[in-house]
């Protein structure tokens, strides 16, 4: 709203009282208009909120002695608004000019005298709820294929008692005559003008005098809510995942917070992770890693899988049954790769000794560490 607009309004008509009423008067006046105008006492009603806005309006200008007598002389000066004519006055001027900083006026312009007056008058802005931090445990199953889980959440919301207002009931908070509703005040640096949260309302625009029993005059109080999260399939273990919207709730119209869920993924007794893979390790034994043949590989919730494991297999060998891993974020699955480990049997006997034996005896002039030995005096 520009200084023209502030000029022409007359604020005692607002409130209702004589332009000669004491201080006492004007708030007295204004208590009983707020109690009558305030948005909890008329939900949905437009014309009172837009009548409590001007209300208040008129009250932070009318409360303040220095204020008040620069609004009573700015009126004064300009004809309390009456002058209209040719250029929207009786005098053919422009307000726009006047105000913002016409020719031949020093500081830039009427508009510098009374800036400081008029450009405060603003409402508080919405202020935007805060993020939420919590954590969730998952299975092993449970981060590969995805879980909806239970969150039971505690965060800042609206003060049930006083629905946010912060004030006693039966009362109303008053604008913060500093910002006047804004919650930021100004401060000159130099060319510069920096904008800090006021300390008198801590940013709300508002100061109550009687606060509410149950939030102490804070307007907002713990809430405690459970609510249902779809933890999405892949998830890996710590990490972090933003839900847009899911935090505290905002103040004055503000938009939510977000909810940050850490998750903890607990170990699978049989299966690994790796990216969107998944780890097994299978003995084989070795007469079926020196002759091949096919093995049997267990998966994650579904039915075996048969590989083909090639003849002369060494241990540590990796096999892949595609499709078998994790769940990824376009539904597609990663691969199980299965390590193969080739199992030395503890105590031999019998005919597999014999055997043996008659396998090793077949095998005396292969040298499996010629090749090692030639190596190390190469090198």
């Amino acid at each position: 709203m520009s200084t023209k607009d502030y000029v022409e309004k007359d604020y005692y008509k607002v409130l209702g009282v004589p332009k000669d009423a004491t201080t006492a008067e004007i708030k007295k006046t204004y208590r009983k208009l707020a109690r009558e105008y305030h948005p909890d006492a008329n939900k949905g009603d437009t014309k009172a909120e837009e009548k409590f806005k001007d209300i208040s309006e008129a009250y932070d200008v009318l409360s303040d002695e220095k204020r008040r007598k620069e609004y009573d002389d700015a009126r004064s000066l300009f004809g309390a608004g009456g002058m209209r004519g040719p250029g929207g006055n009786g005098y053919g001027f422009d307000f726009g000019d006047l105000f913002n900083g016409g020719q031949g006026t020093a500081g830039g312009g009427i508009g510098d005298v009374f800036g400081g007056l008029f450009n405060r008058t603003r409402q508080a802005q919405p202020r935007r709820g805060q993020d939420v931090e919590t954590e969730v445990t998952l299975s092993f199953d449970e981060a590969v294929d995805g879980a909806t889980v239970p969150l039971r959440m505690t965060s800042q919301a609206a003060c049930r008692s006083c629905s946010g207002t912060g004030a006693k009931s039966g009362t109303t908070p008053r604008v913060c005559p500093t910002c006047v509703g804004a919650g930021t005040v100004s401060r000159g640096q130099g060319a510069f003008a920096l904008s800090e949260p006021c300390r008198d309302c801590k940013g709300r625009g508002m100061i109550v005098d009687d606060p509410c029993p149950d939030c102490h005059g804070s307007g907002r109080a713990s809430s405690a809510r459970t609510m249902q999260v779809r933890i999405p399939a892949g998830v890996q273990d710590a990490q972090r995942i933003r839900l847009k919207g899911k935090g505290a709730q905002g103040e004055r119209g503000g938009q939510p917070g977000d909810l940050y869920v850490t998750v903890h993924v607990n170990p699978h007794p049989v299966f690994g992770r790796k990216g969107d893979n998944l780890t097994v390790t299978v003995p084989v034994s070795f007469p079926e890693a020196a002759l091949g043949g096919t093995i049997d590989v267990p998966t994650l919730n579904g039915p075996a899988v048969k590989l083909r494991l090639p003849a002369g297999s060494a241990n540590g060998l990796t096999l892949r049954a595609r499709g078998k891993g994790a769940t990824r974020k376009d539904g597609t699955r990663g691969d199980l790769l299965v390590t193969v480990e080739v199992t030395v049997p503890q105590e031999v006997s019998g005919e597999a000794l014999n055997a043996l034996e008659q396998y090793r005896d077949a095998t005396a002039s292969e040298d499996p560490r010629a090749a090692l030995f030639k190596a190390a005096e190469g090198a």
